[in-house]
C-alpha cells in the first residue's frame, strides 16, 4: 500500500469526491483486514469498515499532517473495530464455544490441503476470538500488520508498556488455549 500524496488528502478534505475514492480504493482492503482480525466476523468487518469511512471522512478536515496519514487511518480503524468489538460483548460465548470445541480434540488431516488450510484458519479465527478486542487489536498490528510497538502504541493512542503487556497476555492466553490442538492426526487422550 503506498502513500497518497498530500494534495490528493488535502482534496478530499475539501470534499473532493475523487480524491476520497482514491483514499476509499488505496485503505479500503486494509481497514476490512483489521476490521476482521479485531471483530472475527465477516459481516461486522464490513460494517466496521462502513463505520471507518464515515469517521474518515467527517474528521479528514482536521487532518493536520502531524503524523503519517496512514498512521492516522490504522488508528481510526482499530479503534472503531475495538469499540464496535466491546459493543457486541460476545466474548464470553466465544469463549465457550472455544473450548468446547477444544475438550473434543481437533485434528488436522495431512491429505487434504484445502481442508486442513480452512480448518486450520478456523482455529486461528476462534483462538483470535478468544482473545479481549483490546489484546487482539494489539496482537492482530503487531504480528500480522508488522507495525512496530511505537506504531501500535501511536495508532491505538496508549502507552508502549500498554502495548507491551498487552501482547504478553494474548501470547500467553493463546498458548495456554493452543494447548490441546492436535497436529495431524493425534488422537486426544482421555476424551
Amino acid at each position: 500500500m503506498q502513500e497518497l500524496s498530500q494534495e490528493i488528502i488535502i482534496q478530499a478534505s475539501q470534499g473532493n469526491i475523487d480524491s476520497f475514492e482514491a483514499i476509499y480504493r488505496t485503505y479500503s482492503d486494509f481497514i476490512y483486514h483489521v476490521a476482521f482480525r479485531v471483530v472475527n466476523s465477516l459481516e461486522d468487518a464490513e460494517e466496521v469498515t462502513q463505520e471507518v469511512f464515515l469517521a474518515v471522512y467527517r474528521e479528514l478536515p482536521g487532518f493536520r499532517f502531524q503524523s503519517s496519514f496512514k498512521t492516522w487511518v490504522y488508528r481510526i480503524a482499530a479503534n472503531t473495530a475495538i469499540n464496535h468489538a466491546k459493543k457486541r460483548s460476545k466474548e464470553q460465548n466465544r469463549t465457550v464455544e472455544f473450548e468446547e470445541s477444544m475438550e473434543s480434540g481437533i485434528m488436522i488431516n495431512p491429505f487434504n490441503e484445502k481442508s486442513d488450510r480452512d480448518h486450520q484458519e478456523k482455529v486461528i479465527s476462534t483462538l483470535l476470538g478468544a482473545l479481549s478486542p483490546d489484546q487482539r487489536a494489539c496482537l492482530v498490528l503487531r504480528d500480522l500488520e508488522g507495525l512496530s510497538y511505537d506504531e501500535i502504541a501511536e495508532t491505538l493512542k496508549i502507552n508502549i508498556n500498554t502495548v507491551r503487556s498487552r501482547l504478553k497476555r494474548a501470547r500467553e492466553r493463546l498458548l495456554n488455549l493452543s494447548g490441546p490442538v492436535r497436529k495431524y492426526g493425534d488422537v486426544p487422550r482421555g476424551s
